[in-house]
């Protein structure tokens, strides 16, 4: 099946489209292909209130979890797609051809309301008010003492801005969030994950199928650039980066869509992948995860968060801490890559010379668990690459690069 329904909408269009974070829907009123094998459609759009669009939960035989099932997903009790019993052939598609996984389970907030900007500008640590609709970037949510909450992927779309965060965050950041609104500040938050859908896909061949599907001009395009199309009559956002790496894709849209959108990609070449291969996946690339690497136990910068962190933009939470570790070197450890020889616990001792400097915060085995990998922080003067270090009482670990710190870049001169 082609997405023959995915077209990408006119400059008149997209300026509707984004009405369905508002609660509002695009409805296509008729498509009609002309005859000649040309697949140009022809589309009308008009915006329907929110009183004419129901949010629930799609008919049974439309129900993305189900079809997953039927196509031998395992799904849990919450909701979840655990696996699909193919971890070793899913990190393979991966490193050598494409992936589609479910992340439906985590959080999206929309925050909506003029000063939308200028508050994520103050309560995170990306530099907001220099993007523009259509851009997006990661952001960190930090205490005032720069320790870390979560990464956060946003979107900056017409009437709101989009953010994806991790499971297990979610409440807590929208909590946290609305304390900080003022009466004054007109900011509205809202939990919009159980009324989305949310698909990452990634591996080289990931263009490949994005030109099959007529999203070509989304290759190419800078990390968290994002535009709206339909797919048989509803809306999909689609952004570049998979949320895991800068390559690949996102893709957000409505449960009523996203069985069609699943199985064409499927159709197109993707391998499925589950929550639990995605895990291995985070850990052997090297991306820190909310209650593993980023707690209050470590500061954004000790995270290797580089990329998520504006040194110039002024006054925001967590500013004053970030600018003294900068300015007195006071960065004393990092988040590195270990290459283990056995299986080891989270939680456990890093040691060099006889002399603690470090704790290891996640662990995975590799393809057909024949190596082992972890994370772990570790003091600077222990972690330089290929270094030797002993965690807990006898497992060597040898300090590597992951790629998704290694594509971090610090100032070459922060005081600037």
């Amino acid at each position: 099946m082609k997405m023959a329904g995915l077209s990408h909408i006119t400059a008149t269009a997209t300026a509707l489209l984004p009405c369905f974070y508002n609660g509002t829907i695009l409805r296509r009123s008729s498509l009609r292909l002309r005859n000649g094998g040309s697949r140009e459609p022809k589309l009308r759009l008009r915006c329907v209130s929110p009183s004419e669009f129901d949010f629930s939960p799609p008919p049974i035989d439309h129900d993305l979890l189900d079809t997953i099932s039927v196509g031998g997903g395992i799904v849990s009790e919450d909701g979840v797609v655990e696996s699909f019993d193919n971890d070793d052939e899913a990190l393979d598609a991966f490193d050598n051809g494409v992936v589609v996984v479910d992340l439906s389970h985590f959080g999206r907030i929309r925050v909506s309301g003029d000063d939308r900007l200028h508050f994520l500008h103050n309560q995170t640590t990306a530099n907001f008010e220099c993007l523009n609709e259509g851009q997006g970037c990661d952001t960190v949510f930090v205490t005032p003492t720069a320790r870390t909450i979560d990464i956060a992927h946003a979107w900056i779309m017409k009437n709101a801005i989009m953010l994806m965060v991790s499971p297990t965050t979610c409440q807590s950041i929208i909590e946290m969030l609305n304390k900080y609104i003022f009466f004054a500040d007109k900011v509205d938050i809202k939990d919009i994950t159980k009324q989305t859908c949310l698909f990452a896909l990634a591996g080289p061949k990931c263009n490949q199928i994005m030109s099959k599907l007529n999203l070509g001009d989304l290759i190419g395009q800078p990390y968290g650039k994002h535009q709206h199309y339909t797919f048989d009559g509803m809306p999909i956002t689609v952004g570049v980066g998979s949320l895991i790496s800068d390559e690949g894709f996102t893709m957000l849209m409505s449960p009523a869509g996203a069985v069609s959108v699943w199985k064409t990609l499927l159709s197109e070449g993707a391998v499925p992948m589950g929550s639990e291969a995605w895990e291995k996946l985070r850990v052997l690339q090297g991306r820190p995860a909310p209650e593993r690497e980023l707690s209050k136990e470590f500061n954004v910068l000790e995270a290797g968060l580089w990329n998520s962190i504006s040194l110039n933009k002024g006054c925001y939470k967590g500013q004053e801490t970030i600018a003294r570790l900068i300015t007195y070197d006071g960065i004393k450890q990092r988040l590195c890559g270990l290459e283990l020889s056995a299986q080891a616990e989270p939680g456990s001792t890093i040691t060099f010379d006889g002399k603690k400097v470090g704790k290891l915060t996640s662990y995975t085995r590799g393809r057909n668990g024949s190596s082992h990998f972890g994370l772990g922080y570790i003091k600077k003067q222990a972690a330089s690459v290929g270094t030797t270090v002993t965690i807990g009482e006898d497992i060597s670990g040898i300090v590597a690069e992951v790629p998704y710190l290694s594509r971090q870049h610090p100032p070459t001169n922060p005081t600037s």
